[in-house]
């Protein structure tokens, strides 16, 4: 079937092209609008070739997989002369911190903290295909280097290049605390333009480095860098509030003058005398601690984090994990947590061959895992956690103990590092820090064995191979 033959059926199935508002296209789902949705034919859409699952709610969404669901949007929105739009940065971190456990339950609210991570992730979703580029051009230049280094080739040849490279890389890495500012503004309800100064003032660029400035509270000398990503995030949350108190406060007619000088000032002597230096010492903490563990628990820390990171995911507790990867590149030039929570996924792959060599006569499932495995091997795992592996129950649960075996094998290797945030899966490989990338492969590959192996004799019910259907509709019930 081509997408625009599923696109006339599904707008069919919606109660037709004068039911349908807006078609929203997201990473692996089509988003639809109605005007009266009492008309949608909820069995119908679900039964269509290429339907991997159905979300009922406000907005009903149809997963369908990466690539797919935009074409398909496309030709709803042109073939029903709806409006048509690609989902936005809020929307998608609403997504991802809906999609856990807890949304099972018609009606239940997030909490606060889980709004909280949900802010603190939608700071660095728009970055993530910088981190993604910038990443891999510094994996090219460090490549490169070392083969220099080993005498495989020669200085001259390739000492330009190796600048350039690095040039295009330090574009997001030398400046990242402004983009982060100028994003934590947006988040925070603050000015972006704000919000990059104070994210800017991490670096010190106006102090002399032969005669800094003491601390007015420790005596010691301020050191550019020192807070990063976590002092910036506060100091920016600090900013959105003082700024709004004094949009209040200020008349009209002196608004651009006096609110963006004194916001600055008030924000800038706390961030450079208070919370950069506390900020300092939460991010080592943070970060000795995870090196802590990773190094010294070793196998038994990575069987721990990759099983236990997919729950985490469904909870919504993942998010807070996103700046704590990104001051790890920033100080150690990698994130050691990463690749060992990457591994969740490859469990996910194997229970998913399990389940499809286990249940070759349940079309409904052949479908999904089919259509599911060739995007979770790269490391989209939504289509086979959501509509596949969870619906199952206990296959969820042997997914996540193959995660857990992948995990252990990083924790056993050891100094498996990721210089970016984002991929995960085999597209993850060329992001691998110091080219240790058949190490991670050891690790995919064991998270895919042990997945296949956990699944096959302990998580698939008799009735699926029978060829019971899966009951998607109330699994993906958001409210």
């Amino acid at each position: 079937m081509t997408n625009n033959e599923l696109a006339k059926l599904l707008i069919e199935d919606f109660g037709g092209s004068g039911n349908l508002r807006e078609v929203i296209n997201c990473m692996t789902r089509v988003r639809v609008k109605v005007n009266n949705p009492d008309l949608i034919d909820y069995e119908k859409i679900k039964s269509r070739e290429g339907v991997l699952g159905l979300v009922e709610g406000e907005q009903v969404q149809v997963i369908l997989g990466p690539g797919k669901s935009e074409k398909v949007a496309r030709a709803m929105a042109s073939l029903s002369d709806s409006h048509f739009s690609e989902e936005t940065d809020k929307e998608k971190l609403q997504r991802q911190t809906q999609e856990n456990k807890e949304s099972y339950k018609a009606g239940q609210k997030q909490s606060g903290f889980k709004k909280f991570t949900s802010s603190i992730a939608s700071v660095f979703v728009p970055l993530i295909p910088a981190f993604v580029g910038a990443g891999l051009i510094g994996g090219v230049a460090s490549v490169l280097q070392n083969m220099v280094t080993a005498g495989s080739v020669s200085q001259e040849s390739v000492a330009t290049l190796i600048q350039v490279l690095n040039i295009m890389k330090n574009g997001l890495y030398a400046y990242l605390n402004i983009f982060i500012g100028i994003n934590a503004a947006r988040v925070f309800k603050a000015n972006q333009g704000l919000g990059g100064v104070v994210g800017g003032m991490v670096y010190l660029t106006g102090m002399n480095p032969d005669m800094p400035i003491n601390n007015i509270f420790l005596g010691t000398p301020l050191a550019a860098g020192q807070g990063g990503v976590i002092g910036v995030l506060v100091s920016v949350w600090i900013l959105s509030k003082v700024e709004n108190a004094l949009h209040k406060a200020v008349p009209d007619s002196l608004d651009i003058i006096i609110v963006p000088a004194i916001s600055l000032i008030i924000v800038g002597l706390l961030h450079m005398f208070i919370i950069m230096p506390l900020a300092g010492l939460i991010s080592n903490g943070l970060i000795g601690f995870i090196d802590g563990v990773i190094n010294i628990g070793g196998p038994i820390s990575g069987f721990i984090l990759g099983a236990l990171f997919l729950p985490m995911v469904m909870l919504g507790l993942h998010q807070i994990l996103t700046p704590i990867h990104v001051a790890m590149i920033e100080s150690q030039g990698a994130t050691y947590l990463l690749p060992i929570l990457a591994m969740a996924g490859a469990g996910q792959v194997g229970a998913a061959i399990a389940i499809l060599v286990k249940c070759k006569n349940n079309k409904q499932i052949q479908t999904i895992a089919k259509g599911g495995l060739p995007v979770g091997i790269l490391g989209i795992g939504e289509p086979l956690i959501y509509a596949l592996t969870l619906p199952m129950g206990k296959a969820f649960i042997t997914a996540c103990i193959g995660g857990g075996v992948a995990g252990a094998v990083i924790g056993l290797i050891g100094s498996i590092g990721a210089t970016a945030i984002g991929p995960s899966g085999i597209a993850l490989i060329p992001l691998i820090y110091n080219n240790r990338w058949l190490g991670y492969l050891a690790g995919l590959i064991a998270g895919y064995v042990g997945g296949f192996i956990a699944t096959y004799f302990f998580g698939i019910d008799e009735k699926y191979v029978n060829g019971a259907s899966l009951d998607n509709s109330n699994k993906f019930e958001f409210k």
